[in-house]
């Protein structure tokens, strides 16, 4: 590797990464910015807007694919793709220093919004150029090892953003950060962005496109070209369905999927989770320069290919074995003590209530709601028309239908306790208050009915043995790394030659566009709405391993048609124009 070589990549790899890391600061910190910019809302509300605006930069990243790709084939790759870090970075900047909803009013979340969306554009033509830079400034046979370096980033993106926001936060305090500390690392990105920028400037184009525009072979309407022509638009359908999709679906689920499984299914505290991820992800990371490499020799598509096979395979067991080493206390009593509701089919609802607004008046959708929001799953069994829900956990059964002399016995229990908590030698100020709390409620009519069934409901899963959190004594720490740095691996099998393939799939003249398209459909549509979509899954099913099938069917497709319909490339000309 020449000097050149190595300041390509190495330019190239760090904008992407201080791209990344700007786009994963507003994800990570999604609940302080709520509080700030949607302060006159209620806290649900608070958090439905948050996570609206991140999504917004999910959903325009195929229209900065679009825009930005066709200026690429135009003009040239470096002059875009330096467009698209200032576009991130100053954007990112300013949410740094924008000012909240106490200060401005309604013009705050507006301007928040706006910038989500341009951060999202800048990416969504950030990515092709980074790619397509450095595939046409690698020899021939070495484009899998050059590219793998930009596969890298989006990883060190978010473990650097993780790690900014943890040293804030220990270095100021929590009260600290929650109410001006959380600016500092949106702040810092514009030493990243100046440093990024300086170097990006010091670049020359890439021989590849400076030869097709020497020659003026260059694209009047790369659009047209890519989407408009069949023989084009069709590499463009086969590149998204038969990689990007499942591509897309690995990667979110061995990296933010699992994260949301440790925190939500498992109960594993927020500071454990991260730490564990951030250890797999170092572990892992290094594999998407050894599959990028080995794709320079065997091939692309046999790593993509094998990837989406293997994750498809072991997705079930390897997040029950997780279970195991996460939360042995619940994987037991899953085992021994099994969860169903008994109702009437025409009872239940839709049972997608991510932010806890939806309201739930039937006796079915009471009990779901109440298990789903204790993180158990149960299976549904169908009862007889008219009648109310039961739970059933172990052998112990519960149902729904409260009647007033049940309210009082259980409001008669929680004065006993109450009572010999404070009665102790030591009473437990935490325990005390909370029963005050559970008293209080069975004592006032309007919440009596609900505080007994929810009362009831706790106090016959921890009978059962189900664990209000993961216990960190019993957590298997070793074999939980274990397991996330597999699936971290999983993702590099897939990621890591992808940029490659993609590159050397789309002719010079208009390889910036139609690259960029397919593969931000499905990294920002696919792969962004997993999270989600597996959530939604769970909340019906009440299995919470039943999210799974998400990755798992389009992974399924993207083995498929990959397969019968996509041709290997390592050994293409990307020279070649026609």
């Amino acid at each position: 590797m020449t000097k050149e070589e190595r300041k390509v990549i190495f330019a190239s790899s760090l904008g992407t990464v201080f791209e990344w890391y700007d786009f994963y600061l507003y994800g990570t910190l999604a609940a302080i910015i709520g509080k700030q910019f949607f302060s006159n809302l209620d806290p649900n509300s608070q958090v439905i807007f948050s996570l609206l605006a991140f999504a917004a930069g999910f959903i325009v990243r195929p229209f900065g694919a679009i825009f930005f790709g066709r200026l690429g084939d135009m003009i040239g790759r470096k002059y875009t793709f330096l467009v698209t870090i200032l576009i991130m970075g100053l954007s990112t900047f300013i949410v740094g220093v924008l000012p909240n909803f106490a200060s401005i009013g309604i013009a705050a979340p507006v301007i928040l919004i706006g910038l989500r969306l341009l951060q999202g554009l800048a990416l969504g033509g950030e990515y092709g150029g980074a790619a397509t830079y450095v595939a046409e400034h690698a020899p021939q046979g070495k484009r899998g090892a050059y590219t793998s370096w930009i596969q890298t980033t989006a990883t060190m993106g978010l473990f650097l953003s993780l790690l900014v926001i943890l040293g804030t936060r220990t270095l100021i305090g929590e009260a600290a950060f929650a109410e001006w500390g959380w600016r500092v690392p949106f702040l810092v990105s514009i030493f990243l962005l100046a440093v990024s920028v300086w170097i990006r400037l010091s670049m020359n184009e890439s021989p590849a496109f400076k030869k097709m525009k020497e020659e003026g072979k260059t694209s009047k309407a790369p659009l047209t070209e890519s989407f408009g022509e069949w023989k084009n638009l069709k590499i463009v359908i086969l590149a998204l369905v038969g990689l990007t999709m499942g591509q897309a679906v690995v990667w979110y689920t061995g990296q933010f999927y699992a994260l949301f499984f440790l925190t939500g299914a498992l109960k594993v505290d927020g500071p454990t989770a991260n730490i564990l991820i951030a250890i797999s992800l170092l572990i892992g990371t290094p594999f998407f320069i050894i599959f990028g490499t080995l794709s320079d020799k065997i091939g692309r598509k046999p790593i993509i290919m094998a990837g989406c096979l293997i994750a498809a395979l072991t997705y079930f067991p390897l997040f029950k074995a997780l279970t195991e080493a996460a939360n042995p206390d619940l994987a037991a009593a899953q085992a021994k003590n099994k969860v169903t509701v008994t109702a009437d089919p025409k009872e239940c609802s839709f049972q997608f209530n991510p932010t806890g607004v939806a309201k739930f008046t039937s006796s079915c959708d009471i009990a779901k709601q109440k298990l789903a929001a204790s993180s158990v799953s149960y299976d549904n069994i169908e009862g007889p028309a008219g009648q109310p829900a039961v739970i059933k956990i172990g052998e112990s059964e519960i149902s729904t239908a409260v009647t007033p002399e049940i309210i009082e016995a259980t409001r008669a229990g929680a004065e006993k306790k109450l009572a010999d908590l404070k009665a102790a030698a030591t009473p437990d100020a935490k325990a005390v208050a909370a029963a005050e709390a559970s008293l209080k409620a069975l004592s006032d009519p309007k919440t009596a009915k609900d505080a007994t069934l929810t009362g009831k409901i706790k106090g016959t899963l921890k009978a059962a043995g189900y664990p209000e959190k993961a216990d960190p004594e019993k957590m298997n720490k070793p074999l939980m790394v274990a397991i996330l740095a597999l699936l971290v691996v999983y993702v590099t099998m897939v990621y890591g030659p992808i940029a490659a393939m993609l590159v050397e799939m789309f002719p010079t003249r208009i390889r910036y566009t139609s690259m960029s398209l397919p593969y931000h459909i499905g990294n920002g549509w696919f792969g962004g709405l997993l999270p989600a979509t597996a959530l939604a899954i769970v909340a019906q099913t009440g299995n919470m391993y039943n999210g799974l099938w998400y990755p798992i069917i389009f992974a399924s497709i993207t083995f498929v048609v990959g397969m019968l319909f996509v041709k290997e490339t390592k050994n293409v000309d990307i020279y070649k124009n026609d």
